[in-house]
């Protein structure tokens, strides 16, 4: 199987009303997608409306699925979502999900009832993308999830794992030597960095103690790091996935160096489980390959990851879910200094919060390639742009920087 999950590209057509949506699409699909229709109902879909400017549709289920203009005939509604038109154009086509809008704060619902907006999210994304909504039962995983591998091994039982299970734990890639000297750098960074600098994360802990948690762009603060992320060795992990993913097409923001400290009172430290892209943009980018390079080590109490093996295959709520539902296993990943974990973009994970020893890792990764000629021109252009803004500074410079 392959992970590249992209069914929609930046070049097509974004724009959609609510009323070609609702009195046009919707009744149709709720009529001749069967088994779609089908697979939502395990869903405790109830009356939800939808109002976009003065116009409010309701949809609701009995024996199947309906949609119409609010009126005396349609149920009572147990709760209401405002949208604007351009916002449900992007939840339409994908560019931001309800989880994406809450976190942004445009999430505008008359009784605060996220589970009912969800559930029917996940209608409308069945609908729309082909895909029918998870049961549990419907992902099946290999048998030996704690399976680690090395380098060394086969890559075709490597990228199998991975296509079936939605992660990876390589062990001892990276010299522990080198992790020691990133540990460093991130010591040294640390002071260099503002909560209001649009560059890191921030949380308070539990005697009050304001400590960033989250540095991005780390490779212009550690030499050791840059070094890394130009190694024919950490290039090698773009190659698992058989799909085309490369450094090439990631954002300019290469690499964050975290922290994950003990007794986070307040602040995103310690994320609850979620997918990647649990904010939108799914059918676009999905698989990308997210990787953790383990500067320290992390156990039970230490900060570890862990993952729900076969998510990624699941049309699941992408956030703000409780993963026991499933049916799937959730597996710790523990990794010891230099080791690397892999997971899809789409495969659910969280890390646990340490109790007992802070944990220190990188994260960085590889996209998918652009769909086709004309969007790879566009983006050589934009990293050609990243490149001379970012052009080699010279031995002073580094070094008053560093």
């Amino acid at each position: 199987m392959s992970v590249d999950l992209r069914i929609r590209r930046d070049d097509e057509p974004q724009t959609v009303t609510a009323v070609e949506f609702f009195d046009e699409y919707l009744p149709i699909r709720f009529v001749t997608e069967t088994d779609i229709v089908a697979s939502t109902e395990r869903l405790d879909l109830r009356p939800l409306a939808v109002r976009v400017g003065d116009a409010v549709w309701v949809v609701w289920r009995d024996t199947t699925l309906h949609v119409a203009r609010s009126a005396t005939t349609t149920p009572e509604p147990v709760e209401t979502w405002d949208l604007t038109e351009a916002r449900l154009a992007d939840i339409v086509t994908d560019q931001v999900t309800p989880v994406g809008l809450m976190t942004s704060g445009e999430l505008v619902l008359e009784r605060q009832r996220i589970a009912r907006v969800m559930d029917w999210w996940l209608v409308w994304r069945a609908l729309l993308d082909g895909r029918t909504v998870y049961a549990p039962g419907e992902v099946t995983v290999d048998d030996d999830l704690s399976r680690s591998f090395t380098l060394h091994d086969p890559l075709a039982a490597m990228r199998a794992f991975l296509e079936t299970n939605g992660y990876l734990h390589l062990r001892g890639v990276f010299d522990p030597a080198a992790m020691e000297q990133v540990s460093v750098d991130m010591d040294t960074a640390a002071p260099t960095y503002a909560a209001d600098d649009g560059n890191s994360w921030w949380a308070t802990l539990a005697d009050g103690t304001r400590r960033v948690v989250r540095m991005q762009r780390f490779d212009e603060h550690s030499p050791t790091t840059s070094d890394l992320l130009a190694s024919t060795t950490y290039e090698s992990l773009a190659a698992i996935p058989g799909c085309g993913h490369s450094s090439a097409w990631r954002s300019p923001n290469h690499v964050e160096a975290l922290f994950k400290p003990l007794g986070v009172r307040d602040g995103i430290s310690d994320i609850p489980w979620h997918k990647d892209c649990s904010l939108g943009r799914h059918s676009y980018q999905c698989c990308g390959l997210t990787v953790g390079i383990s500067v320290t080590g992390a156990g039970p109490t230490s900060g570890q990851l862990r993952v729900i093996a076969g998510s990624h295959r699941a049309l699941v709520w992408p956030s703000l879910l409780d993963p026991t539902t499933l049916g799937l296993p959730d597996v710790p990943l523990a990794t010891e200094t230099g080791d690397v974990t892999l997971h899809l973009s789409c495969t659910m994970h969280m890390a646990q919060p340490p109790t007992e020893r802070e944990r220190r890792v990188l994260y960085t990764g590889f996209a998918l390639p652009p769909p086709d000629p004309v969007a790879a021109a566009v983006a050589n252009r934009r990293l050609l742009a990243t490149a001379r803004e970012s052009a080699p500074m010279t031995t002073s410079q580094s070094a008053a920087r560093h």
